[in-house]
């Protein structure tokens, strides 16, 4: 069976291409399409036999600032000739799901959320009647292409219940729910220690404004428990600058430290309104509880008072609620890490090839 995998830009690392790599793995010998490619900051795609970039690839600046050519998107995938092809998997979170295929081409889309900034995170791209009245005929374009497109594919994959509630909600038409895989076994560490006997907290995420940093360092500037950040990006030296001496960053660190950090973490704090939410599950694998935001994908993973607690309203003063009830609970290595199951790779390769089949 020939396979192609598409994906919307190869520029970066995130959970994403975590996702393209287990495909990888099942395809070894499928060539990756998308509109951009920087291999100096996407390193791990080397494994693929071919990466094919669209026309943007010769637009200076367009590898590092695709967020300038949206309106390209549409032209940079619709070019793409599939015509050879009996399998193509389409990985995105905005303009690959768009590929044309002839009808004896299956087209199997992994939709990581609905295009962001023309539905549910579109106030956040476009915060002020100047943005948005200037965007206008751009967005009102790539809305109705997107609408249109997101009927293309075969069959749509959703990575979280809040993801398909979106495809419906945006896109009218229903999606199955496969959770993105997580290589869990390389989070167990028989050295673990009691959760009580740890001494601090951790965030693992981009310093970007939609995370919520902001929020759980006012929590923390309040409350004077120990916490760790890792991450780097945008908000960086404004998010250290309100932080007070009990709150280290790290900045980026490699992956045998951020296991260590996450096994001998007392929580992962995750303030932050996500289409799924990775590093909750890292978490729940390494036998850390999650203290996170009531809303989105997160819900998939977190059952309170097993892995974790929730708190309601994206406020310090409901966090450090959580905080102070996550201190009377007894909490269960076992049980945390055996919550961690459905999110494996090896779940999501069967799933994945049980769709595959249908087909």
């Amino acid at each position: 069976m020939k396979t192609a995998i598409v994906y919307d830009r190869v520029n970066k690392w995130g959970g994403a291409e975590q996702v393209l790599l287990v495909l990888h793995e099942m395809f070894p010998d499928a060539s990756l399409y998308t509109s951009v490619y920087s291999p100096q900051n996407a390193v791990w795609a080397k494994v693929f036999p071919k990466i094919i970039p669209s026309f943007l690839q010769k637009i200076p600046f367009a590898q590092d600032h695709h967020e300038f050519f949206a309106p390209l998107m549409p032209l940079a995938f619709e070019g793409f000739d599939f015509s050879s092809y009996d399998l193509v998997i389409s990985v995105t979170s905005e303009a690959a799901k768009g590929i044309i295929t002839n009808t004896d081409t299956k087209h199997i889309c992994i939709c990581l959320t609905p295009t962001r900034y023309l539905w549910s995170g579109y106030d956040d791209y476009f915060p002020s009647t100047i943005l948005k009245t200037g965007a206008a005929p751009i967005v009102a374009y790539l809305r109705h292409w997107d609408k249109i497109v997101a009927h293309r594919p075969d069959t749509m994959i959703a990575i979280s219940t809040e993801v398909k509630k979106r495809i419906k909600k945006y896109y009218n038409r229903n999606a199955s729910v496969v959770f993105p895989p997580t290589d869990i076994s390389k989070f167990k560490n028989k050295n673990r220690l009691l959760v009580s006997n740890k001494d601090y907290f951790l965030i693992v995420s981009r310093l970007i404004p939609y995370k919520k940093i902001e929020l759980a360092i006012d929590a923390f500037n309040k409350n004077g428990n120990s916490l760790i950040i890792v991450g780097i990006g945008s908000e960086a030296e404004n998010l250290k600058a309100r932080a007070k001496s009990n709150i280290k960053f790290l900045g980026f660190v490699n992956e045998k430290r951020l296991l260590n950090l996450y096994s001998e973490a007392k929580a992962v704090i995750f303030p932050q309104y996500e289409d799924f939410g990775l590093v909750a599950v890292e978490a729940i694998a390494a036998g850390t509880p999650v203290i996170g935001y009531k809303k989105g994908g997160i819900l998939d993973i977190v059952k309170d008072g097993h892995n974790g607690i929730f708190f309601e309203k994206q406020t310090p003063e409901a966090l450090n609620d959580a905080i102070n009830r996550f201190f009377t609970i007894k909490w269960s290595n076992a049980i945390i890490t055996s919550t961690a199951q459905k999110f494996s790779k090896e779940k999501f390769q069967k799933e994945f090839l049980r769709i595959v089949n249908s087909l």
